[in-house]
């Protein structure tokens, strides 16, 4: 490596793609889609609304919603033979690699799968978006060994996820608290899957097969899979007396506090609010207020010892465990959300693609002779 050449580890920094997507404030603790700030998203939009501005840079109309509602319900049904693959898996399969799969499947039975223009282009964006929650629940049935369901007519994506998992429609405080946490992971930027997906896409791959990639890199616990070890840390603490305890024993053996920090935002994530109030008031509702309280006196050790704030995963745990979902669905459903971010950065990598071709600052040994 020449002494001109700087090795940026993990591309922190680098801007790599210009987007009109998302802007991520990290020291103001703000995020906006499209301008919009996420607050005014999560109190006035629905996450259909969100999907659309993703796709068209606006807020859809009264009008336009209704009919993007309508073109998401038409194209929400799973081939068949995708279910029967699902079902062909050993019991033991991760929901991870079964969605990933699936994903990959659904792209031999896409009418558009390799037609890269951009009206095909948009139409699998939908048709995505509105599979992948079904997929997400279907998994969800499967792995604790029930029938998959059909999606139910009428329903939002957030409420037909509640159905299909659970096999009842939920409370309305339910389908609020899963809306909120699709709106929420929606869209994050140049995050690792999301550039996974366009640098795929920037060979002129298929969108497909992108999302695939996208997926293989979410499954990585340090991208998508922080939300299942929180639970799995809430659950293993037990009860709120055993807290402080536990985590001065972890900070002592300087083990990571899943769900605390974050890479960008170093004063707080703007999200986290959002799903605490959400997660307190569904965990109200079901009589398990202990997780709330184990979560708070966490966060409380974690900013008085270490100045860092939780972030996005870490409340979206209790808030999914009152829901009744498995902790091993909880990157899927994230992946489930996600779908709509990262199709709107396909469909604008694709519109002025060049592809990635980034060096490596070889260190290796050189002139050698044999």
């Amino acid at each position: 490596m020449s002494s001109a050449e700087q090795v940026i580890h993990g591309l922190e920094g680098v801007v790599a793609v210009e987007s009109k997507i998302a802007l991520i404030e990290g020291q103001t603790a703000d995020l906006y889609y499209c301008g919009y700030h996420i607050d005014d998203l999560v109190e006035k939009a629905d996450y259909e609304s969100v999907v659309y501005l993703l796709f068209h840079g606006d807020l859809p109309t009264e009008e336009q919603l209704k009919e993007f509602r309508k073109r998401l319900e038409s194209e929400q049904n799973v081939p068949q033979q995708v279910i029967d693959l699902l079902l062909s898996f050993p019991k033991d399969a991760v929901p991870m690699s079964m969605l990933r799969t699936a994903v990959s499947a659904l792209g031999i039975y896409d009418p558009d799968a390799e037609d890269l223009s951009e009206e095909a282009n948009f139409r699998k964006a939908i048709r995505l978006t509105a599979q992948v929650p079904v997929l997400v629940a279907t998994i969800g049935r499967i792995i604790q060994g029930k029938e998959p369901l059909a999606p139910k007519p009428g329903l939002t994506i957030a409420e037909n996820m509640v159905y299909l998992m659970n096999g009842e429609e939920g409370s309305k405080v339910a389908a609020e608290t899963l809306d909120t946490a699709l709106i929420l992971h929606a869209e994050h930027g140049l995050n690792a899957s999301t550039f996974t997906a366009r640098v795929t896409a920037s060979s002129l791959s298929d969108m497909h097969s992108a999302v695939t990639a996208a997926i293989g890199s979410l499954k990585g616990p340090l991208h998508g899979g922080a939300n299942e070890a929180v639970m799995n840390m809430l659950l293993e603490i037990g009860t709120p007396d055993r807290a402080e305890s536990y985590v001065r024993e972890k900070l002592a053996r300087k083990e990571k506090i899943m769900g605390i920090g974050h890479r960008v935002y170093k004063n707080g994530d703007p999200r986290v609010k959002h799903l605490k109030r959400l997660s307190r008031a569904l965990n109200e509702e079901k009589g398990t207020l202990h997780w709330i309280e184990i979560s708070e006196r966490i966060e409380e050790i974690m900013l008085k010892e270490k100045g860092l704030y939780p972030n996005v995963d870490f409340y979206s745990a209790s808030a999914y465990y009152a829901l009744g979902i498995p902790t091993s669905l909880y990157t899927p459903i994230f992946a489930a959300s996600r779908i709509s971010g990262w199709t709107a950065h396909l469909l604008e990598q694709y519109r002025n693609n060049r592809i990635m071709r980034p060096r490596a600052a070889y260190t290796g040994p050189r002139n050698r002779k044999i």
